[in-house]
């Protein structure tokens, strides 16, 4: 046995085609598994002292903050993902530069404006979109950090496309890790029932400045004056970009609509626990991530070159790697997913039981179809993926209306993975149509071009 895993990881680093992802995805998959794991120590210090409302607190602002950042970096962080390696293969260094930075001002200029409009009218988002006065508070405060919350996503994406993989996985880890050490000091020496929102919104501000720092740093040391340059308005920037900020709008309904949801017709608690089993549920879908991490700027460049069958080659060759490095967690989640929700988060927790087992059983399909939005996104098909989205985050939303009343989190599980195994077989369709190929691993149907 240990002979037979020793050749086949021969033979995959051997695979010329397929070797700089796999190693890349091996240093991405490493800082999701350290990420992942940070963020459970968290979770469980925030659930253990200081309970499942401000567990539900934490997780409504990560999602006002998330829905609110889709809106000021407008689809850009997709967008430089393909266009730094386009136009590092096809110009230069320094083209490739001017592009991000001018998507870098853009994006800095239009977070600064939300940001004010957000703050003036928090109090409206908690009491006429929450019901919840209350939080008037931590939206206020929550409207202040979209400024950095826009620069971090935006330059996490950055760093992909220039392929610093090392620097990538730091990123990935960061702001988990200053999470966790702000917010363990602070719980012990001046306990507060508002530190973990403090300590989240103090790691975004680290980790916005930090990758500043890195893409500055990063494309003075490839930068050349002789280099070929090739002017991109931001106009041509945002037609490109729009699709993707309605695709990346969808994708955010796709996984939040829950929390959202739950947080306008549930109490506190309730999101407490959905969030508790999502973030279970996420140990299969940082093999996913951690893959197309190093994927898409590859695949960018491969499309853009013409290799179309070497493209999906890697692109199935990814799918079959996920599949099998996250058949292992499905199994151990569903199986002992009831006493890990208890010695982690508490024994209330286990009503999160079979909320955990949808999302696992979710997230395990989509991997086995690959990587299918992000590479719709690196070929220029992102306008037809965004219609595919528009359909199912539509269905996800009418499906948490009717099941939510009724089923509460369960509800708001089912219809969560419904919407998102609709657009995953409706891209494969989509994709068999035009190609005549799809990403998806199959496991032990025969395919020896994968193999």
């Amino acid at each position: 046995m240990r002979f037979y895993f020793k050749q086949k990881y021969t033979r995959l680093l051997s695979d010329t085609r397929f070797s700089e992802i796999l190693t890349g995805s091996a240093w991405a998959l490493s800082a999701r598994v350290l990420a992942t794991a940070i963020g459970l120590v968290t979770s469980i210090i925030v659930a253990r002292f200081y309970g499942a409302e401000v567990m539900g607190i934490v997780a409504v602002l990560n999602s006002f903050l998330m829905l609110a950042t889709l809106f000021t970096v407008l689809g850009t962080g997709t967008s430089i993902l393909r266009l730094i390696p386009e136009y590092m293969v096809r110009y230069s260094p320094t083209a490739a530069f001017r592009v991000y930075r001018k998507t870098q001002y853009f994006v800095a200029g239009v977070s600064l404006v939300t940001s004010a409009l957000l703050f003036l009218g928090s109090g409206v988002i908690a009491d006429r979109v929450f019901s919840k006065p209350h939080l008037q508070f931590y939206f206020a405060l929550a409207a202040l950090f979209i400024f950095f919350k826009s620069l971090m996503d935006l330059n996490t994406q950055a760093i992909r496309g220039v392929r610093l993989i090392r620097v990538f996985a730091f990123m990935q880890v960061l702001p988990s890790l200053c999470k966790l050490a702000i917010l363990i000091p602070i719980t012990i020496f001046c306990f507060h029932p508002d530190n973990p929102v403090y300590a989240m919104f103090a790691s975004i501000a680290i980790t916005a400045l930090a990758g500043v720092w890195i893409m500055d740093r990063a494309f003075k040391q490839k930068t050349s004056p002789s280099d070929l340059l090739h002017p991109m308005p931001m106009k041509e920037i945002l037609s490109i970009s729009l699709p993707m900020l309605m695709t990346a709008g969808m994708f955010f309904f796709l996984k939040e609509i829950g929390v959202i949801m739950l947080g306008i017709y549930r109490p506190e608690a309730d999101v407490g626990y959905y969030s508790a089993a999502g973030k279970l549920a996420t140990l299969t879908a940082f093999v996913y991530q951690a893959v197309n991490s190093m994927a898409a700027p590859r695949f960018a460049e491969l499309f853009h070159t013409g290799k179309t069958d070497e493209l999906f080659y890697v692109a199935q060759k990814s799918a079959k790697l996920i599949f099998w490095t996250t058949t292992p967690i499905l199994i151990f989640l569903i199986v002992l997913g009831r006493p890990v929700l208890s010695l982690l988060y508490g024994n209330d927790f286990v009503a999160a039981y079979w909320v955990l087992v949808i999302l696992v059983a979710g997230q395990f399909i989509n991997g086995a179809c690959g990587s299918t939005g992000i590479l719709m996104n690196m070929t220029g098909h992102q306008k037809t993926l965004r219609n595919i989205i528009a359909c199912a985050a539509l269905l996800c939303v009418v499906l948490n209306f009717i099941f939510i009343p009724v089923f509460g989190m369960v509800g708001a599980a089912a219809s969560t993975i419904t919407g998102i195994l609709f657009w995953n077989f409706a891209v494969l369709f989509f994709y068999k149509i035009k190609f005549g190929k799809t990403t998806a691993y199959i496991p032990f149907y025969a395919n020896p071009d994968i193999s």
